[in-house]
């Protein structure tokens, strides 16, 4: 009975010490998670050029191929978009501007709906302070210096994300478990007169978890589910 009692004894000691290291394992996977693995779309630099008759953005940004919004990061093409809207109607337009050296640029689609032009290449882009663009529209050629809005005090998008999985542990502890986090993220610099950050987190039902931050501070503006 004795021999039988320490058998059971050991027994039960062994499997809580299996169950120990199994949840510390799981534990220890759980927050190892690098949730920026999971942002499908990033929108890190903005550049903006403005006159009375024009105005020009120029995104550099990653961004899933194909893009849905469904809760599911895929690989990331990198892209640069151009917008211009001129004060007029729509007319001919095509742009070309300089990288490294190197000639770009082709022929602007319009947007009869936000009554703009549309031009996209695959250029990276985010490291640049300036692109310096030429815009034949119609018989005449625009010349527009579009700066970007970064300075030294921008928090960078890893930064703005850390900030967001801090103050909402909750979202991001029921969105995560041993096999990764359940979602997507997309994370865009904006710009309205000074810098902010959206911050996105998409779940596998497409409910959007929206977040505003203040992209000098990382603090966290404004919140919404949609």
């Amino acid at each position: 009975m004795k021999t039988i009692f320490l058998k059971k004894r050991v027994l039960q000691t062994l499997t809580l010490l299996i169950l120990s290291i199994c949840s510390f394992f799981l534990f220890a996977c759980k927050t190892k998670v690098n949730y920026f693995n999971y942002v499908s779309e990033l929108r890190n630099n903005v550049f903006w050029a403005k006159t009375e008759e024009y105005s020009l953005r120029i995104y550099s940004v990653k961004k899933e191929v194909p893009y849905k919004t469904d809760g599911i990061p895929k690989e990331l093409s990198t892209r640069t978009e151009f917008y211009f809207l001129p004060s007029s109607g729509e007319k001919s337009c095509s742009l070309s501007f300089q990288i490294d050296g190197k000639d770009y640029g082709g022929e602007m689609s319009y947007d009869n709906v936000k009554a703009e032009y549309y031009y996209s290449c695959s250029l990276d882009t985010s490291a640049l302070q300036k692109i310096t663009c030429s815009i034949t529209y119609d018989k005449e050629i625009v010349q527009l210096n579009a700066l970007s809005v970064l300075t030294s005090s921008t928090v960078t998008p890893q930064s703005a994300l850390q900030n967001v999985i801090h103050e909402e542990k909750e979202l991001f502890n029921s969105m995560t478990d041993k096999y990764g986090f359940a979602g997507e993220i997309y994370i865009r610099l904006i710009y309205e007169d000074a810098c902010y950050y959206y911050v996105g987190v998409i779940d596998r039902e497409e409910k959007i978890h929206a977040f505003l931050l203040n992209a000098q501070t990382g603090k966290i503006l404004a919140k919404r589910l949609s």
